[in-house]
């Protein structure tokens, strides 16, 4: 469980407030950080539903609060966001800083099991395990209505994580997710390091793969997924949507895989569709 909880800033917004903390994980070993909008009854002290939004690589819990636009109708919706950051920090390992190697940083909402990441790259335990009970300890936050979505590497934390842990999220979507992750150079590189060469493991971090072993639809109430037709990500192979566009109709999953002409992989493209995704979820919470 997690401990030291602070309140770094804290700002009106829409009504309600924006505000960004810092705790110390025990599942990472390091202090992690965090944003979270509340809309104005949770900040009367309503219990909400949320969001857990998981941003992508470069990221990190100030992006998609201060770019993303959600707030205004998150407060409408009376959900509240949550987005922490995407890896950890402050490790002292050589080249994590270096966002882009996938290798080497990037924490890919999995538990590394290879030395020297398997001691502090624990994103999906640090979520599960410290980062939501602290959030239903300290926050008005209904957990049993949790919506979770996510962008790029993200976008595949948001797959992964709903569909490894049943029941656990009521509502899914994502933007430009990496969804077929042991096919793509991005998720190999990632993998190999952060997981070895036993690609059996690999596929239970993969959306695509989770998704086609399913016997029935994990999420009848549908999942939503947005791709702009101008990302270069798209056109290099490494997001794969096709692949969980399949695995979804082999599970007799409902999709709306929503192929957006002209949008490429940056926040313009998240601005631009992010009220469809909070209405997706609000109907489903």
């Amino acid at each position: 469980m997690s401990h030291s909880f602070e309140l770094k800033t804290a700002h009106a917004c829409f009504g309600g407030a924006q505000r960004y903390y810092e705790h110390f994980s025990s599942e990472i070993g390091l202090a992690m950080k965090f944003s979270v909008y509340l809309p104005p009854k949770a900040v009367m002290g309503e219990k909400v539903p949320a969001l857990i939004y998981l941003a992508g690589l470069t990221c990190t819990e100030e992006t998609f609060m201060t770019k993303a636009g959600a707030q205004r109708l998150a407060a409408e919706l009376n959900i509240a966001l949550i987005c922490p950051d995407t890896s950890p920090r402050g490790a002292g390992l050589p080249g994590e800083s270096d966002a882009w190697d996938f290798g080497v940083g990037a924490g890919f909402y999995l538990d590394a099991t290879t030395k020297p990441w398997a001691l502090h790259w624990r994103m999906e335990s640090y979520l599960l395990n410290d980062l939501l009970p602290l959030i239903g300890a300290k926050l008005p936050v209904d957990l049993q209505r949790l919506g979770i979505f996510g962008h790029s590497m993200g976008g595949h934390g948001a797959l992964t994580l709903a569909l490894r842990h049943p029941g656990k999220f009521k509502s899914l979507s994502a933007f430009a997710p990496i969804a077929n992750p042991v096919n793509c150079p991005w998720g190999q590189k990632a993998f190999a390091g952060y997981l070895g060469e036993n690609q059996a493991e690999w596929a239970q971090h993969d959306a695509s793969e989770l998704m086609a072993a399913q016997t029935q639809a994990p999420y009848p109430a549908g999942i939503l997924i947005d791709q702009g037709l101008a990302d270069k990500f798209l056109m290099e192979k490494q997001l794969l949507p096709e692949a969980f566009e399949a695995a979804c109709d082999k599970a007799g999953q409902p999709l709306t895989l929503r192929r957006q002409s002209g949008y490429d992989h940056g926040y313009y493209f998240i601005q631009s569709f992010i009220d469809d995704h909070l209405r997706h979820h609000a109907a489903q919470l």
